[in-house]
């Protein structure tokens, strides 16, 4: 039987690896991808007992927490409604802060299930405005604000929020209100502390500093949140948390886990704890500073407008007037065989987001802006040569 034509791919065999520096799913290493590899085993068998305990055990040093963790099958977008709908009763106030297209996406989740979405906005250059959502708690005598919600790292815009200063607000106002917060492009790439933050509720994805792919999503859960998840209205089963941590003490699971994610994650944390997370950090601290080095020189500008709130995950860099962004990536995969992050929202076409986290090195860093700098090139995109010298200089030098 002859080929079908729809069976060829579109474009040639490319040699080499193909460069994923989208800011997640991020690469998977080796280690985690013969993992996951292993034949399944009995999920109610002690072996996973005991390999239970240990990921949840682990997970706790991530989030840098002495409360509970619980992990569902699922991506970041179920955790955020776990979340929610574990500590919340419909008619209930929330107040967001538009940073960005996740941020807007959380605000649509929670209006969808009955919730009331008081937003403040910004203009998606900076992290969650402090100084609004504390004007925002003072006024709210009557306290019916009952959870504020902030994305630690905007992904469409590569800023940072300030979280223990979020925290610091709500103190200051004397608000009851619970304090959730998303690390999905954040979590094991960026310093982050649940329980030093005072934060409730923290939402977690597998598929960006984990190393893993999609499929895995955490809420660590604080005293607060557990006490309000004893008195909330929305309707839940397969979120709930109460009967996740009952079976979680001995290392099972109320339903049938994703057993060889969890094979994947036991390494990506065995990974992370080898490397030393405050090292896991600083690299990412050092690829994105030189990445932002590398956008300057090329006389681009970054999205991010706040120096004290880049994002050390990815950065967003604005194009020049009358360029798409999309015609430029496009010319990138082609030529180069290299993904790149497109823009969200209002920044659709305007940006494009280079992602320089999880299992990420010095070397790869080099090829993925030597990659953005021959698309410049060849896209007839105005800019300076230079960028790449720009981030050597920055990597040699340390």
């Amino acid at each position: 039987m002859p080929d079908r034509p729809e069976a060829h791919r579109s474009q040639a065999y490319q040699p080499g690896r193909h460069f994923l520096q989208i800011p997640g799913p991020t690469n998977v290493p080796d280690r985690v991808l013969r993992a996951i590899d292993r034949p399944t085993i009995d999920h109610r068998g002690p072996e996973f007992g005991e390999l239970g305990l240990r990921v949840l055990a682990n997970l706790k040093r991530i989030f840098r927490t002495e409360g509970e963790v619980v992990i569902y099958p699922a991506s970041g977008t179920g955790a955020w409604e776990a979340a929610l709908v574990n500590t919340l009763s419909p008619g209930d106030r929330v107040l967001m802060c538009r940073t960005g297209w996740f941020a807007t996406l959380w605000q649509a989740m929670a209006e969808r299930l009955g919730l009331l979405v008081q937003f403040v906005e910004t203009d998606w250059r900076r992290g969650a405005d402090v100084a609004a959502l504390a004007a925002a708690l003072a006024a709210d005598r009557a306290q019916a604000i009952k959870a504020v919600c902030v994305v630690h790292n905007e992904t469409s815009t590569g800023c940072t929020s300030r979280i223990a200063a979020v925290r610091a607000a709500i103190d200051a106002a004397g608000h009851p209100a619970l304090l959730m917060v998303d690390t999905i492009s954040s979590l094991a790439s960026i310093d982050y502390r649940h329980d030093a933050w005072g934060v409730d509720v923290t939402v977690a994805g597998s598929q960006k500093g984990l190393m893993l792919p999609p499929g895995l999503s955490f809420n660590a859960i604080g005293a607060r949140a557990r006490a309000a998840a004893k008195t909330a209205k929305l309707a839940r089963s397969y979120w709930d948390w109460e009967s996740m941590l009952a079976a979680n003490a001995t290392g099972y699971f109320p339903y049938t886990p994703s057993t060889n994610l969890l094979y994947g994650l036991d390494a990506a944390l065995a990974m992370l704890f080898d490397e030393g997370l405050e090292n896991v950090f600083a690299r990412h601290d050092r690829h994105a500073e030189a990445t932002r080095r590398a956008v300057a020189a090329w006389g681009l500008e970054t999205q991010c407008a706040e120096p004290a709130e880049y994002s050390s995950s990815l950065t967003a860099v604005r194009l020049p007037e009358g360029h798409s962004a999309d015609a430029l990536r496009a010319v990138i995969l082609e030529k180069y065989n290299m993904s790149l992050g497109n823009g969200l929202g209002p920044l659709r076409d305007r940006v494009l987001r280079i992602g320089h986290l999880g299992d990420f090195s010095d070397l790869a860093l080099l090829g993925t802006l030597g990659g953005v700098e021959m698309g410049l090139r060849a896209a007839g995109v105005p800019h300076r040569p230079g960028g790449v010298q720009a981030a050597i200089d920055r990597l040699a030098g340390n």
